[in-house]
């Protein structure tokens, strides 16, 4: 989860998951919406991918990245756990 929150707390990574919770897209469409170079934005691809952030497939010649919402759902499961909201809060009431 470490790896997740340090991902995160990048906003340019944070706007790439809102590109991709719209739609799939190649690092070229992803590039399109930021003033960076492309490496850049391959080194921020690479980090979301290390945290499990996102899933890249190659189809042809390109590479489509994806959201995996998997680790987003543990980091907001322990989220609210913390504010006492969370499916095993019930539990610690008894």
């Amino acid at each position: 989860m470490n790896e997740s929150f340090k991902a995160l707390a990048d906003p340019t990574r944070r706007q790439i998951i809102r590109l991709l919770r719209e739609k799939d897209r190649t690092a070229g469409e992803i590039a399109d919406y930021f003033q960076m170079t492309k490496p850049s934005i391959s080194h921020h691809l690479s980090a979301l991918k290390h945290a499990g952030l996102i899933q890249d497939e190659r189809k042809g010649q390109f590479i489509v990245y994806s959201l995996d919402t998997t680790v987003l759902e543990e980091v907001l499961g322990w989220f609210l756990e913390l504010t006492g909201t969370g499916k095993n809060s019930s539990d610690k009431e008894d």
